[in-house]
């Protein structure tokens, strides 16, 4: 029983590290491209947003895993 709850936290912590990560760098580098150039802020947050949902889905795959495991 403990291992498997070790297994579960393991699995969404491990999981959700990158797609932190990775969403933080995306907001940054648009921020910046925003910052540069304000009249791309329309062309910069479709893509932005677009990224960031592929990268939300990589936890979403971590969290099915977590409750997968028994």
């Amino acid at each position: 029983m403990e291992n498997v709850m070790l297994a579960k936290a393991l699995a969404i912590g491990l999981g959700s590290i990158g797609p932190g990560l990775s969403i933080g760098f995306i907001g940054a580098k648009a921020m910046e491209a925003i910052g540069r150039n304000p009249e791309a802020a329309g062309k910069v947050l479709v893509p932005m947003l677009l990224v960031a949902a592929f990268a939300e889905a990589i936890a979403i795959y971590a969290l099915v895993i977590a409750f997968s495991i028994k």
